[in-house]
């Protein structure tokens, strides 16, 4: 076997500080989605254990506050909304139509708080919970938005870590949710992002973490098992996934990208079957997807953006190969359901309730 490449932890920590201060001309269209950036920029900060050396204790409080002030309210109740790109500069501080909270920037919002070690003094956590059911469809899906949107098994999966960290499942109809997951499951044995969708390894992920979120709930227990024949189908779909270059591609038959190196390898260990993926394999892969000035990229000699960064480490702390005396590649562990790690989600879980404020 070659020498392993080393992880480049500075390398990565630096790219990402730099993406919270602005982005580079490759990643302009996520701009809109400041939030889900700051998300992966800090997330990768926070795995790498270089948030409080990477930044200063004014960057972490002005990080804080810009991103309490995505937090708004309306009828539909309250979120955080994607950024202020749409809000302009004469507005007397209404809403339009067009800013309104996201469950997705919502959720992220929620982890980033909990990465900079927030008490969650401001959350309007009864506005949330209306949210929740604002955007809660007949057919038990989540739209993106209030007002519409996408509407899959991502915004599903939102919904259902927000309710779970705020300890409160009252905003969701969870049987109509349930069994609109169990109608994206797909002949192949992955979840496709719909009903009669063609399976996604992403889409997988979401709709398994969102049933083990809600396992624990008294008398849904039953119905959020898969039985032994649907794992054993699941299973053998994500690990036929891991392709020859030991990445995982997200569809039958398509390249492999370091993002589903996560999204499989995440949905493998749920299902309590991680020890059956190449993990050396898949680590060698994502070394080569390191660029020489920091940051993953999708694919080896592709450009590095927050998103496969952050992504491609998360997974090598849920699922860690064996590098011997390499101690770039030791990172903490991960809670692979609500996508943190183990001691921010744990952060999250004591302060983000409502009964945080009576403690």
């Amino acid at each position: 076997m070659s020498n392993p490449l080393p992880l480049a932890r500075g390398g990565h920590g630096a790219h990402c500080s730099r993406c919270l201060i602005a982005l580079p001309s490759s990643q302009v269209e996520v701009d809109p989605s400041r939030i889900a950036v700051a998300f992966y920029c800090l997330g990768t900060l926070d795995i790498l254990e270089l948030l409080n050396s990477k930044s200063s204790e004014h960057d972490r409080e002005s990080w804080r506050s810009w991103l309490w002030e995505q937090q708004i309210s309306g009828p539909w109740g309250a979120g955080f909304r994607p950024s202020t790109y749409v809000t302009p500069e004469e507005s007397s501080g209404g809403l339009s139509d067009y800013d309104v909270p996201h469950l997705v920037m919502t959720y992220t919002a929620l982890i980033s708080l909990a990465i900079l070690r927030d008490e969650f003094s401001n959350l309007d956590r009864s506005g949330i919970i209306c949210l929740l059911r604002s955007c809660q469809k007949e057919d038990g899906s989540f739209s993106a938005l209030p007002t519409g949107g996408e509407s899959d098994l991502r915004m599903l999966y939102c919904a259902f870590v927000i309710s779970s960290l705020l300890d409160d499942w009252s905003g969701i109809d969870v049987d109509r949710a349930i069994e609109y997951i169990r109608r994206c499951y797909t002949y192949e044995g992955g979840y496709g992002q719909t009903p009669n969708g063609e399976a996604l390894g992403g889409t997988t992920y979401c709709a398994l973490a969102a049933l083990q979120l809600v396992s624990g709930m008294q008398a849904r227990s039953s119905s959020t098992v898969l039985t032994p024949q649907e794992r054993k189908r699941t299973i053998r779909w994500l690990l036929q996934n891991q392709t020859s270059s030991g990445g995982f591609s997200g569809r039958t038959n398509k390249l492999a990208d370091a993002c589903y190196c996560f999204w499989c390898g995440a949905a493998l260990s749920i299902l309590d079957a991680g020890d059956l993926v190449d993990e050396r394999a898949m680590a060698d892969f994502l070394a080569r997807c390191q660029f020489k000035f920091g940051g993953l990229a999708k694919a080896p000699g592709e450009n590095p953006d927050p998103y496969h960064t952050y992504l491609s480490l998360a997974i090598l702390s849920i699922l860690p190969a064996n590098h011997g005396d390499d101690e770039s590649w030791t990172l903490p562990r991960l809670d692979a359901l609500v996508n943190a790690t183990e001691e921010t989600a744990a952060w999250a879980r004591q302060h983000i309730p409502e009964k945080s404020e009576k403690t």
